[in-house]
């Protein structure tokens, strides 16, 4: 059997390490083209030790000129190259057959795009690629023939709940609604004003799942869950109405189809992203991730309803999906903006959800039928929310 031939865009984050973590298990099926990190060099060093790619991408010119001090130390038979257009070029390389997209925020848009558009099995775990230009990445995917399959726990559960040959006819395929769990975040049971007075370590202690500090902040506001409620409007062409939210602090369900004779299925687990990310690397086999059997007894299972009056960040992102045109580029560029002056102890948590508000009340509304308008509203959104946040500081 031929190897899948692999870029993994943001390598050196919690995604792209446990892609790698799977990757090391399976050699004969395997081999890595490509890796790409931000200003992580000890642990890009690493990486291209263990798994000897022929290029590694730093997007940060001065991490890129120290990956290439060491590599020059240490003789390590790797290209260094560094920006946003190495990253398209290592993702559309005629090689590679896989993309894992793991870069985390709108930053990993172009090179998912261009990845899209050169046809590649493209392994989606940047949300936020779809958060901002999801008609515009949907269509390159049909143009160029591309095949999506999501890593976000959530999504992938979707994805493997559904019929094998689903292709967004909800009515044909006798799909009722779908069902996104959400853990709650580590602010789940407390008051609105604990939540307004949380601090950053607060923010990133997940219960459940170890993530980057940005999608941990997005977890505790629920935002996450807004912007993948956004993603899953897109992976399979479902209306707002048919998208569910529903709260299970457990993390064993991980989402759930409900169908129009009644029957739910759902995808239990485990809360180890090794799992999906097998899944899609093996796709349509399934391969050892590594991941411990789920022990269900004993175990009590919960689900209640998400609080928007405590988590905004959700409804905005749902008013956003209704909005349409470029009102989801604004909400994920202002989050962006707003989870980092947080995550530095500039502004309240409350001003997360605040500033989203002010940005979509400003700008929503914008053209969004290119990557140029996409790319522009980002950049205005991430003007107007920082401008209202120097006013929460």
């Amino acid at each position: 059997m031929k190897p899948r031939v692999l870029t993994i865009l943001g390598a050196t984050g919690t995604i792209g390490v446990n892609t790698l973590d799977v990757v090391a298990r399976h050699p004969d099926r395997f081999k890595v083209f490509a890796l790409s990190g931000a200003t992580q060099v000890e642990r890009m060093v690493e990486q291209i030790r263990t798994h000897r790619p022929r290029f590694a991408v730093m997007s940060e010119p001065a991490a890129a000129a120290a990956l290439r001090d060491r590599v020059t130390a240490e003789s390590l038979a790797v290209e260094v190259l560094e920006g946003a257009t190495a990253l398209a070029e290592v993702s559309i390389a005629p090689e590679v057959d896989t993309v894992m997209a793991a870069i985390v925020g709108a930053a990993g848009l172009p090179a998912t795009l261009a990845a899209a558009q050169a046809g590649k099995r493209i392994l989606l775990a940047n949300k936020e690629t779809l958060v901002v230009s999801g008609q515009l990445f949907m269509d390159a995917v049909a143009a160029s023939g591309a095949e999506l399959l999501p890593i976000d726990s959530e999504h992938n559960a979707i994805f493997q709940a559904l019929p094998r040959d689903f292709d967004g006819d909800f009515q044909r395929a006798g799909v009722r609604a779908l069902w996104l769990t959400a853990s709650g975040g580590p602010f789940r049971t407390l008051s609105a004003e604990a939540i307004a007075a949380a601090t950053p370590a607060q923010a990133v202690a997940h219960p459940n799942w170890v993530m980057g500090r940005k999608i941990s902040v997005d977890s505790a506001s629920l935002m996450n869950k807004g912007l993948e409620v956004i993603e899953a409007r897109w992976l399979f062409n479902a209306r707002p109405e048919q998208i569910k939210v529903v709260v299970h602090p457990q993390s064993i369900v991980h989402s759930m189809v409900e169908y129009a004779d009644g029957s739910v299925i759902a995808q239990m687990g485990t809360p180890d992203m090794r799992t999906p990310i097998a899944y899609a690397l093996g796709f349509p086999e399934r391969i050892d991730a590594g991941v411990s059997g789920l022990e269900l007894m004993g175990r009590q299972l919960t689900f209640e309803a998400p609080d928007t009056a405590r988590f905004p960040c959700l409804q905005l992102a749902f008013d956003a999906l209704a909005a349409g045109g470029n009102a989801a580029a604004v909400l994920n560029a202002a989050n962006e903006v707003a989870v980092a002056r947080f995550l530095d102890g500039v502004v309240p948590f409350p001003a997360i959800a605040a500033s989203i508000a002010h940005a979509l009340d400003t700008l929503a509304g914008g053209p969004a039928a290119t990557l140029d308008d996409l790319l522009e509203t980002d950049r205005q959104a991430r003007r107007v929310a920082g401008a209202y946040l120097e006013t929460c500081a």
